[in-house]
């Protein structure tokens, strides 16, 4: 008789034989094989370099502060906005998307591994302080944040409201860099500020997208609509709004559009191929319409000025914005850990991407330079292009070099030198001649 492990080893090899066979047969079984085994060498290095920790570093390794650290590192080197978030910070996530939090009022992103302030939230305390877009964190507290994660640099900025922080910034044109001591408080985000304008204009500032946002939006209309004067136009204003919930956007947009495509979403699962259509609702707002926009507006507001441009309902008022042009989904994890992860690209209804170029004013006109700034110095503003790991946009074009605005992109009215903010006055301009501004614009609506 033939020994055992002969006997095993002639199995193994008919064994082989016969998968191989299949596999000659099937070229696709092949390839998965092929596929499985890589996954499953990368897998065991993984598993390896965990091990070797655990049994040879220094110090004692708690197993799952690693993990997450791994897991961490893997999504961030995806793009700029995919992140793993531990279960604390998935916690703050969900009570921020409702509006309420405590800390200092910045939305911050990493550019080069420095992070960057891309604005202050309108009346907290890091806007009050005067911490202005571009800013880089370089210090918080006493402690340096060079390649500091931006969930670390959230956690450190938030805390009880009343306690101090202090950041350090940098400024271009500053000599050194500045220290900032604030005080946290609860950061309430008013989603939706309104006011009428010479009580003929509406007016509605959108500062993010949350889950009242919708609501309060429709509030807005209704009361501005309820005027004893009826509305000659109205101005969407989504200057400095970063975005936020992808549904909340839709529906602002859907108010005032009564049909067609509001934007589609494109990934790589069925899932994540969806489109977005207006319906015909109850109320009409078909009165002229300009959205005012810049480079902190990013994400759903910039859903909102690309599907309101390509309907031909408003009239765009700024300056180029953000280019974030892809969706995050949020997937809750087991351990109550969550994973914010890019999942797809979206296109306005002309199946434009706006992912690193952004939506392009019809109108272009700078905001107002602030007092403090030096002469003739422009404020830095972060865009998606600046980012690293970022995606490249399918039609994003460089920037020009000058400085000139294109001639068909200039504004047509006068504006004061000492005007507080310019693009809110164009966008008046634009409503008190929008008849005559309509005529020589074929892609704008007429005045109902």
């Amino acid at each position: 008789m033939r020994p055992l492990k002969s006997k095993i080893a002639v199995l193994l090899l008919i064994s082989c034989c016969a998968v191989l066979c299949a596999l000659f047969i099937d070229g696709n079984k092949a390839d998965l094989l092929a596929t499985t085994y890589k996954n499953y060498e990368a897998l065991k290095v993984f598993s390896d370099v965990l091990t070797i920790i655990q049994k040879n570093y220094v110090d004692e390794i708690d197993l799952k502060n690693l993990v997450y650290n791994a897991i961490k590192g893997m999504v961030a080197n995806l793009d700029p906005h995919s992140s793993f978030m531990p279960p604390e910070t998935y916690r703050e996530l969900q009570v921020e998307t409702k509006g309420s939090f405590g800390g200092l009022g910045l939305e911050i992103t990493s550019k080069d591994g420095i992070l960057t302030v891309v604005t202050p939230i309108e009346d907290t305390p890091a806007d009050r302080a005067g911490i202005k877009p571009g800013d880089k964190i370089i210090k918080i507290e006493n402690e340096f944040t060079r390649d500091m994660s931006l969930m670390d640099a959230v956690k450190k900025m938030r805390g009880t409201p009343g306690t101090k922080v202090k950041i350090t910034i940098a400024r271009e044109g500053m000599k050194e860099p500045k220290e900032y001591p604030l005080a946290r408080a609860i950061i309430k985000i008013k989603s939706v500020k309104y006011k009428r304008i010479e009580d003929r204009y509406g007016y509605i500032r959108l500062t993010q997208f949350q889950e009242d946002t919708t609501r309060e939006f429709k509030r807005a209309l209704k009361d501005l609509d309820s005027g004893k004067q009826p509305l000659k136009g109205l101005i969407l204003d989504l200057r400095r709004d970063p975005g936020g919930l992808l549904d909340q956007a839709v529906n602002v947009s859907d108010e005032l559009l009564d049909s067609g495509l509001i934007v589609s979403t494109e990934g790589r699962i069925e899932s994540q191929q969806m489109k977005f259509y207006a319906k015909k609702g109850s109320e009409r707002h078909d009165y002229p319409l300009v959205v005012l926009v810049n480079a902190g507006s990013a994400s759903g507001s910039e859903i909102v000025a690309g599907a309101l441009q390509d309907h031909g309902r408003a009239v765009v008022v700024g300056t180029q914005t953000f280019g974030k042009g892809t969706v995050q989904t949020i997937i809750p994890l087991n351990d109550g850990s969550g994973l914010r992860l890019t999942t797809a690209k979206y296109y306005t209804p002309n199946h434009r991407s706006i992912q690193e170029k952004g939506v392009t004013p019809d109108i272009i006109v700078e905001d107002k330079v602030p007092v403090e700034a030096p002469a003739g110095e422009k404020p830095q503003y972060i865009r998606e292009k600046d980012l690293m790991n970022h995606f490249k946009g399918e039609a994003a074009k460089k920037e020009e070099k000058t400085s000139e605005v294109p001639a068909d992109k200039k504004s047509p009215f006068k504006i004061k030198p000492d005007s507080e903010d310019p693009p809110l006055d164009t966008a008046i301009q634009i409503l008190k001649n929008w008849e005559t501004f309509s005529k020589g614009n074929k892609n704008i609506q007429k005045a109902p």
